[in-house]
């Protein structure tokens, strides 16, 4: 799940709890606009929140505190259901355990990936991946400084879960020069979260 909040917009709180493609069907009850795909709820737009106090203009960093203020204002506007949201990073270090040719795809390689708690099975395009690496993991649900969500995708026929990161799609450089995946050195712990104050 995923929350924005953009103040120039209107005071609205946009919530993803599915990254999932239109078309979608909406029903609005009072403040709360419900996003439905094939009946199923996977999102909800949220007027009048600037009680909130938000200072983000885009994604919402949330803390178990923000959490509850958001249920209990939801509450209040009539949603009986509370959110359920996963706090855990979605930017962790990832240590390649395989790396093996994409049986469909000469430029792409299948890894699988330990990320601590899971192993992940993520396709590949980077020329530099290699087994026994550590990399940077957006595992699903991430967002991406570009804005990009990370999804369950399929990629020439082989599930990915997740994507492995370069130090350009993180948003730690502007260089062009910087071509392929993040590859960390050995001080890096698999599991953590890449971003944690060090």
């Amino acid at each position: 799940m995923n929350i924005f909040y953009n103040e120039i917009v209107g005071d609205y709180l946009f919530i993803t709890l599915e990254p999932v493609e239109g078309p979608f069907t909406y029903e609005t009850n009072g403040d709360i606009i419900t996003i439905k795909k094939d009946e199923k709820v996977v999102g909800y737009n949220v007027k009048g929140v600037k009680s909130l106090n938000l200072e983000s203009k885009g994604e919402v960093k949330l803390t178990e505190k923000l959490v509850e203020e958001i249920n209990a204002l939801l509450q209040e506007k009539g949603l009986t259901t509370p959110l359920e949201v996963d706090l855990s990073p979605k930017f962790v270090v990832g240590f390649v355990e395989s790396c093996e040719k994409h049986p469909d795809a000469d430029k792409l390689n299948v890894t699988q990936v330990d990320v601590g708690i899971e192993k992940l099975q993520i396709v590949c395009g980077a020329k530099n991946i290699a087994q026994g690496q550590k990399v940077v993991v957006a595992k699903v649900g991430a967002v991406m400084p570009s804005g990009m969500m990370i999804k369950d995708a399929e990629l020439r026929g082989v599930s990915s879960k997740g994507m492995i990161c370069s130090e350009r799609e993180l948003g730690l450089t502007d260089s062009e020069e910087k071509k392929g995946i993040l590859v960390l050195n050995d001080d890096y712990t698999i599991g953590d979260d890449f971003f944690k104050e060090k």
